[in-house]
């Protein structure tokens, strides 16, 4: 029952459900996430930290960037956001991160290399 109530908790932050929907989707570095969501990098990092202290989220280094992705292994998370994705036209604000996505790459360069949350 814990599990599931963390999960909820996690999902009841604004910034922590647009993360979580976008790390489903794809791997992303913090100051992608940053770009995408239009963030402060704080704030990003203290979400992105909450979820690695639940064991939702798994990061690994690439040359200069760490990455993080959504472990896919929490079926009762996957399918939260599975149905979250299948009604995205009541979501415009998880609509337009989404399509953001498509500009990740121009915010790579905001990344210090390296930074670890």
């Amino acid at each position: 029952m814990d599990q599931l109530t963390n999960i909820f908790k996690v999902l009841s932050d604004q910034t922590r459900l647009r993360a979580v929907v976008l790390l489903y989707k794809e791997e992303l570095c913090v100051c992608e996430l940053e770009g995408v969501l239009d963030l402060s990098q704080p704030k990003i990092s203290k979400s992105l930290s909450k979820l690695r202290d639940l064991n939702l989220v798994q990061d690994e280094r690439k040359e200069k960037f760490v990455f993080y992705t959504l472990k896919k292994d929490n079926e009762i998370l996957n399918r939260i956001i599975q149905g979250i994705l299948e009604n995205l036209e009541e979501y415009p604000q998880l609509q337009e991160d989404i399509k953001r996505l498509g500009e990740k790459e121009k915010f790579l360069n905001k990344c210090n290399p390296l930074s670890i949350l």
